[in-house]
């Protein structure tokens, strides 16, 4: 069983005992204390709406009702989407003028764990001081509960995903005339969860009119792994093949992650996801990017290509929103596939990235595999360590520096350490008790070896 508390929000295993699992006790602690913390905000004395959603996890239902009665407890009047997706959710937040919003989605992590994810007035996850905060507060219990006069009123929003869809088709690069004249063909691996209602619905306001949904029963019973890898993804690339489809496409339950399948079923690979749609994005608009330190440099030279300026951020969408405002970025996001269109937005979104992606594959009437080999051919070997229980993650990091230490290596979120025109990024997980490993090199080999090398220096200090 396993429970972490970070500043973005909680997240756990279902089952167990309280304080080591996602347990009842914790949801509702949780939610006290960001339902406290919103009710403190000056601007919360005339506006007490929450907005929430959840994706199609089999705990969704106990999970929410949790999180209502908590709400409403507190005296907040809650907004449900229902069924929904991450950034459908964050629009709503703005779209209702709410006081803020929780997600109830573990993103991409397996069938046994659920997530509450935080929202400011914005629709934005919330900053790292709130998230401290709020932590605190669920430490020492320290909310109190509304009198019965004043408990909170409970609402439904049906319409939420259609104006989600509505914003995205109505976005300026947009073109809907030219997706619906290319006439794609598309397969669609919903894996269980919302993306079977989302990605439909929005397929059909842009006018497609070919496809197919795998695993389109929402019931919280994956298919699959559902992160997004190639190794998770062999069927939505066969069927890609055997029913001749131009395209395959795959999100996550809480479809704010984005990758896609070429018509020969390889894999365009999620870390060009974003790559391609900032390439779209900046032959239209000046500008800048910005990206993680763990997701490819491609993006960095499509922005060069174009006259803009790349920035890296720390992992995690919050750091990667302040880098975009901070640089006046004007497209941005996550090698795992996470888009993010400011002026959209600031949250990572499958359904504007699938708009803009097909769009700037109807412009350059290519196949999508033609598309990716305009693109740098650079390799991502992608990994992870399980941490056992005690790990003293600092001391490995030390022992890790001190082995490379004529090389350059950045600190500002974990270990990232350069070889000449390769890199390999370390950090702990926030979402999960691992340490990550990216490594990147023109050569697929040489990025596994990286990846591998230091895998092995981390196991040789976690014993030492």
């Amino acid at each position: 069983m396993s429970l972490i508390k970070s500043i973005s929000g909680i997240r756990g295993t279902i089952g167990g005992r309280v304080g080591e699992s996602l347990s009842p006790v914790d949801v509702v602690r949780f939610t006290a204390a960001y339902g406290t913390f919103i009710l403190a905000q000056p601007e919360t004395a005339n506006n007490k709406r929450i907005v929430i959603g959840r994706d199609g996890r089999i705990s969704g239902e106990l999970v929410q009702g949790l999180v209502v009665s908590t709400l409403n407890a507190l005296g907040l009047d809650v907004i449900d989407l229902d069924l929904s997706t991450t950034p459908t959710v964050e629009m709503a937040v703005v779209f209702h003028k709410a006081a803020g919003g929780i997600i109830l989605t573990a993103s991409h992590n397996p069938k046994e764990w659920n997530a509450l994810k935080l929202l400011n007035s914005k629709g934005e996850f919330i900053s790292g001081d709130d998230g401290a905060e709020i932590l605190e507060m669920a430490a020492n219990d320290n909310y109190s509960f509304a009198s019965v006069d004043n408990l909170g009123t409970y609402s439904i929003d049906a319409n939420a995903l259609d104006n989600h869809i509505k914003a995205v088709v109505n976005y300026p690069l947009v073109d809907v005339a030219a997706i619906k004249s290319a006439n794609f063909k598309i397969v669609i691996d919903a894996i269980n969860s919302t993306g079977a209602t989302a990605v439909p619905a929005l397929l059909d306001a842009l006018g497609v009119e070919k496809y197919t949904v795998l695993n389109g029963e929402i019931n919280g019973q994956f298919a699959h792994n559902p992160e997004p890898l190639p190794q998770h993804l062999r069927g939505l690339c066969e069927a890609v093949t055997r029913q001749n489809a131009h395209l395959g496409i795959a999100v996550d339950p809480d479809v704010d992650r984005l990758c896609f399948v070429c018509e020969d079923g390889s894999l365009f690979g999620e870390e060009y996801t974003l790559v391609a749609v900032a390439d779209y994005v900046l032959k239209h608009r000046t500008g800048n990017t910005v990206s993680n330190m763990s997701s490819t440099r491609a993006l960095k030279d499509v922005t060069l290509k174009h006259g803009g300026e790349y920035t890296p951020s720390a992992v995690g969408e919050v750091n990667v929103v302040a880098k975009m405002k901070a640089t006046n970025a004007v497209i941005g996001g996550e090698g795992n596939g996470g888009i993010i269109v400011p002026d959209l937005h600031y949250g990572r979104d499958a359904l504007i990235g699938i708009a803009l992606f097909l769009t700037h594959l109807a412009h350059e009437k290519k196949s999508v595999l033609k598309l990716r080999n305009q693109y740098p051919h650079y390799f991502m070997s992608k990994n992870k360590i399980v941490l056992e229980a005690g790990t003293d993650i600092k001391k490995v990091f030390e022992h890790i520096k001190k082995k490379y230490k004529k090389n350059p290596i950045n600190t500002e979120d974990g270990l990232k350490i350069e070889f000449d025109n390769d890199w390999v990024h370390l950090r702990t997980s926030n979402t999960e008790p691992i340490i990550r490993i990216y490594a990147e090199s023109n050569f697929e080999t040489t990025a596994d070896n990286i990846a591998h090398r230091l895998m092995q220096d981390i196991r040789e200090a976690m014993i030492s």
